[in-house]
């Protein structure tokens, strides 16, 4: 099992713990952690915090986080994951018609104006 290499000196022990409460009763089933380092250049802390940020909550490590907090009944476990699926189905299905109503190449609907 491979750790978040942190190089952040002494005023990340709050996040350093998060990320080690995190990966406590981590699995190796999750490709996401292997190898991940943020390293501070310059004593410049918060922007390596940003980078950090930035990565683990487009990975998704934060919404696990937040979900995995308390136990979630299979009943909402359902629900959730319809829910997502109709979202994407939805949020699919708007993309192409906002795509298809500003193409370029269309006849232009007021013929002399």
């Amino acid at each position: 099992m491979q750790w978040f290499f942190l190089f952040f000196g002494n005023n990340s022990t709050q996040l350093f713990l998060f990320v080690l409460r995190y990966l406590k009763n981590f699995r190796m089933r999750h490709a996401r952690f292997i190898a991940r380092t943020v390293l501070v250049q310059n004593g410049q802390v918060e922007e390596a915090f940003r980078a950090l940020n930035r990565i683990l909550g487009q990975e998704g490590v934060f919404e696990d986080y937040r979900r995995n907090r308390y136990y979630e009944k299979p009943f909402q476990k359902r629900r959730r994951v319809n829910f997502e699926i109709c979202k994407s189905i939805y949020n699919e299905d708007m993309e192409r018609r906002i795509k298809f109503t500003m193409r370029k190449n269309r006849e232009d609907p007021w013929v002399g104006r």
